[in-house]
């Protein structure tokens, strides 16, 4: 079992057929989902799992937590597309996780990008927050540029 860093391949498929709508106003709702290292997630991963999700508690229930795109949620910059989410904290919790699950629920839970947070990360009665990266062409968490 292992999670590895990685944009879905089917995501990456699927943004060319037009699945994936990342709009401020009228876009997608994404959802991201905490996973135990008991999980297998990667570049195959296509869909939302209940499979090695930690357990809900405090603030976070099973499928986790709501996505907020701020405005703006995407821009482009010498040549690269961003997207970006703003940071995610859930309080009162109790868990250990070892990586995460973004996904589209407005598209039938379909896999955007699998986040390996690189070791266990525990919160004991607190806060635990997903900071994601700065907006910018070099950081933000997606990103579509020239190879």
């Amino acid at each position: 079992m292992a999670i590895t860093q990685a944009v879905a391949n089917s995501f990456k498929k699927e943004l060319l057929e037009g699945e994936h709508k990342f709009q401020f106003s009228g876009g997608d709702s994404f959802k991201l989902a905490l996973y135990s290292s008991t999980a297998t997630l990667n570049s195959a991963t296509t869909a939302y799992t209940s499979t090695g999700e930690v357990a809900g508690s405090g603030q976070y229930s099973i499928g986790g937590g709501d996505l907020v795109k701020p405005n703006p949620s995407t821009s482009v910059a010498s040549g690269v597309a961003i997207v970006d989410f703003a940071d995610l904290s859930f309080t009162g919790v109790t868990l250990t996780a070892r990586g995460a699950l973004i996904y589209n629920v407005s598209s039938s839970n379909k896999a955007v990008a699998v986040l390996d947070f690189g070791a266990d990360k525990t919160a004991t009665s607190g806060t635990f927050t997903i900071q994601f990266p700065n907006f910018t062409t070099s950081a933000a968490i997606l990103r579509i540029g020239n190879a």
